[in-house]
């Protein structure tokens, strides 16, 4: 088994756009072949499009793009752009007298941080896909990880930054990656120190205190964190794979944000991970499901060791100094 780029799997682009002064961004990824695709939302806020269509159930069977944005419910908008940018290079879904293209979105709320009045739109979300490529996947306060924080369980006085990572392996033929904004209410930990890595930090604005620890012993008052967090993702493999093994892929994949971020799935994430199948590699699904967690573990460490400071939030290079 050995580390590879997120985009030396066959199929896929990835492109970022982003204001900082906004401090927002979207990141999409494009699958111009299409897509067997799955979905799993677990969080209690969640700011999704076209997750509907992949229920097994329905008649669609591929997509073309999945667009992950901040801008809260108003960053959905940033699909329409890629829908443009698709529909143009004749990608989609044929209905005859055009090719709808298949567009799924999950956003964050980032509209505490920056102008709240800029979010990722139309035009944003063309712009990403103007820039995807398939040679580089940068990570760090880029894309939709741009305007990302973490810990902010006291508000963000405390918090720091989160951002956009991403790790893939190969085993062999096959390839399962993960890409993902981290955007948690909790604190992000080394699953294999048990170290936090960023988090809610103390009074002295330099230590950690524990985000779990803080909420049990509040556990009796009632604090209105509204729609502020969501750490959204996803994985992909070159194994292929009906849409129910998808939908068991993206659930399985939560392993990793569960293995990384505590608490994960609380009522006020929206914590949502789609799956792609893109090949034609034949493999356990099971198998390849673990791997997604491990990649999505990784990516979301990714994410906050990439993170820069922004608008005087803290990021993980500013606690661990070297």
């Amino acid at each position: 088994m050995k580390e590879i780029k997120f985009t030396d799997i066959d199929g896929i682009k990835v492109g970022n756009a982003q204001n900082y002064e906004a401090a927002t961004g979207c990141t999409v990824i494009i699958c111009e072949n299409g897509a067997t695709a799955g979905v799993d939302v677990r969080g209690g806020s969640p700011g999704t499009r076209e997750t509907d269509l992949l229920n097994p159930v329905n008649m669609v069977q591929q997509i073309h793009a999945v667009m992950l944005s901040g801008g809260s419910a108003f960053g959905l908008d940033a699909s329409s752009g890629a829908m443009k940018y698709l529909e143009e290079r004749n990608i989609g879904f044929d209905v005859q007298v055009t090719k709808v293209p298949i567009v799924c979105s999950a956003v964050l709320f980032d509209l505490n941080i920056g102008n709240y009045k800029i979010r990722p739109d139309f035009k944003m979300g063309y712009e990403a896909c103007i820039n995807a490529t398939n040679t580089e996947c940068p990570s760090g306060s880029i894309g939709a990880g741009t305007g990302a924080t973490v810990g902010k369980f006291f508000g963000l006085k405390r918090a720091m930054k989160g951002g956009l990572g991403s790790y893939a392996l190969q085993v062999g033929e096959l390839k399962v990656g993960a890409i993902v904004a981290v955007n948690c209410l909790g604190d992000v930990i080394d699953p294999s120190t048990g170290e936090i890595l960023a988090g809610l930090l103390g009074e002295d604005l330099e230590s950690f205190v524990g985000t779990e620890n803080m909420m049990i012993a509040n556990y009796d008052s009632k604090k209105n964190l509204f729609s502020g967090n969501t750490t959204i993702g996803v994985v992909v493999t070159n194994g292929k794979f009906s849409k129910s093994e998808m939908n068991k892929m993206a659930s399985m994949a939560h392993n990793g944000y569960a293995r990384t971020i505590r608490p994960a799935h609380s009522i006020f994430d929206g914590d949502t991970i789609f799956a792609l199948s893109i090949g034609e590699v034949q493999a356990d699904i099971s198998t390849v499901g673990l791997l997604a967690a491990r990649a999505m573990e990784n990516a979301v460490i990714d994410a906050i060791k990439s993170a820069s400071s922004l608008h005087g939030i803290k990021s993980h290079s500013d606690i661990f100094k070297k």
